[in-house]
């Protein structure tokens, strides 16, 4: 192969001497006003003269470039051509060889069928950043030629590697750090999620987190599930704006903060209202979103309070969804907003879905579009709340390489029949007030544990912690009072609501005091007690005690 023919039709070449031939100045126009061209090899200063860049030959120049040069031509890419940096990179190469047997290392890295396309159109392609078998990384441009020999027209390809191997080296070393940083948040996030939810008596929970793909940064997704005592659970879901170990770590302090504020019994509103202001002292520049729930069985209602966050589904026995729109707040960390509860039903039979936005925000598609999906997936969605776990996670397409973080938290109220529901028992008795409703409640109350047949020395607890609990409403108390009596599967609760909203406490009474013991006694005696305060004006006052294990 003529390589010189080869070289006179490399890219460029032709269109620069037809602009020489072009603009040309005529011998006789020179000097006639105009700036004489400058002229390869004809220096001003009398210096030795300098080739022209086209003059100078194609090989010679390719030869001392430090970037891989091979030259192929026709359909089997026969080598034409490989320069010296290429030989030293892989060794020589035999003109003549098809490319497949004579540019083995191209064939590894896959460059044939792209030849081959460059080949067919007649432009440039570039196959970035590929490592070959000398350890090191090239970025490849495969660039059409042409030439026309002995009146046959020919075509070639013009490999020309440029070494990455630096550039590579340091991306890789970025995304081994990228890597690390996201293992950490990912450990962290992990760490600071509840490891095992726990299981109040009157509901079966269950809750799901898919950490974002390995493109995105871990968000700051966090559910929880908090016993209150008496009977009652919180449920909570949130997400810190923003990725990485800062917003896990912020969602770590506000998570600790929800399960302190929850020992207070507060309503939901009010604790929203507490965890605003600290979002605000831990980074005034961090928002959250957040849905705090409370269920009472006593109720069969949800009672929420939500900061800006996606609103909670509810599927009732017959498969109807109901959505939970109002009220809702902005986010956590925005300060000057009085937040406000709400409540849907949540009777037996019924499943809750508390989510963050990674399960139905898309960027294609509106966010209540995804909401509306949501609700579909769930209304056919049966099973353990586990298995409504997967079906939805699954049902919004969500995959390993998923761009977003995704909670989700399912809650049923079981509906229970037969046996199972003869562990699930009510009773209540109002308090008329005077002498007679202390011996009526103790009536009431060991008739009751009688009839649901306790062991005589629970039987006697119970009685005991009634008629303390009855004793401190009436004397500390005003109306409306009533006693409450509830059993599960696990424990016995007793619970004592009035009018008055001062809360008691627990204090050590003098050895001349007439009253002050009801409520230490109570907490002798039980397995816990606590007393929260009641909408509309009061309070209640509750112990429980754990059943025997048979």
């Amino acid at each position: 192969m003529n390589f010189t023919r080869w070289s006179a039709r490399l890219p460029g070449t032709q269109r620069r001497t037809a602009a020489r031939t072009d603009t040309a100045v005529p011998p006789d126009r020179r000097g006639e006003g105009s700036v004489p061209m400058a002229r390869a090899g004809q220096p001003a200063d009398g210096a030795p003269p300098v080739p022209a860049v086209d003059d100078l030959p194609a090989r010679d120049v390719l030869d001392r470039v430090p970037a891989l040069v091979a030259l192929v031509h026709g359909p089997e890419h026969r080598i034409a051509y490989v320069n010296d940096a290429y030989a030293s990179a892989f060794g020589l190469r035999p003109p003549g060889a098809p490319a497949r047997e004579g540019l083995p290392e191209l064939a590894e890295l896959g460059l044939l069928p792209l030849l081959d396309q460059v080949l067919r159109s007649g432009r440039p392609r570039t196959l970035k950043s590929r490592k070959a078998v000398d350890g090191r990384s090239y970025t490849f441009t495969c660039t059409p030629v042409a030439v026309t020999e002995d009146g046959d027209r020919d075509a070639g390809v013009l490999v020309f590697a440029t070494d990455v191997t630096d550039h590579a080296e340091a991306a890789e070393r970025l995304r081994a750090s990228e890597r690390r940083q996201r293992e950490t948040a990912v450990t962290l996030q992990r760490s600071l999620l509840p490891q095992e939810l726990e299981q109040p008596d009157d509901l079966r929970v269950a809750a799901t987190y898919q950490p974002g793909g390995t493109e995105a940064a871990v968000g700051g997704d966090w559910y929880d599930v908090i016993t209150l005592g008496g009977g009652r659970t919180a449920l909570v879901i949130g997400d810190v704006m923003g990725r990485g170990v800062r917003a896990a770590a912020v969602m770590g302090q506000l998570r600790t903060a929800v399960r302190a504020y929850a020992r207070l019994d507060l309503p939901p509103h009010e604790v929203l209202q507490l965890l605003d202001g600290l979002a605000t002292e831990i980074d005034a520049n961090q928002i959250a979103t957040c849905v705090y729930a409370v269920h009472d069985p006593n109720e069969g209602r949800l009672v929420y309070a939500s900061a800006g966050h996606l609103p909670i589904l509810v599927r009732d026995e017959s498969g109807t969804v109901l959505r939970a729109d109002e009220p809702t707040g902005p986010p956590l960390g925005t300060g000057g907003w009085i937040h406000a509860s709400g409540s849907i039903a949540l009777g037996p039979g019924s499943t809750a879905v508390l989510y963050t936005d990674g399960l139905v925000e898309r960027r294609d598609e509106d966010l209540d579009e995804g909401i509306a999906s949501l609700e579909r997936a769930l209304s056919g969605a049966t099973g353990t709340p586990q298995v409504v776990c997967d079906r939805l996670v699954r049902s919004a397409g969500v995959t390993a390489d998923h761009d977003d973080d995704v909670a989700v938290l399912v809650l049923q109220h079981p509906a229970r029949k037969g046996p199972q529901g003869e562990l699930f028992r009510n009773a209540a008795l109002e308090l008329l007030g005077g002498v007679e409703a202390a011996p009526r409640a103790r009536a009431f109350a060991s008739g009751v544990l009688t009839s649901w047949r306790f062991p005589a020395e629970l039987h006697d607890l119970g009685v005991l912690a009634t008629s303390e609990l009855v004793a401190n409403s009436l004397q500390h108390g005003t109306p409306p009072m009533r006693l409450r009596l509830r059993r599960t599967d696990r424990r016995l609760i007793i619970e004592v609501t009035d009018g008055d909203d001062h809360l008691p406490r627990r204090r050590q009474a003098e050895p001349a005091d007439e009253s002050g013991r009801g409520i230490a006694i109570v907490a002798t005696i039980a397995s816990a007690w606590g007393s929260r305060r009641t909408p509309g004006g009061g309070k209640a006052v509750w112990c429980e005690f754990l059943l025997p294990k048979d």
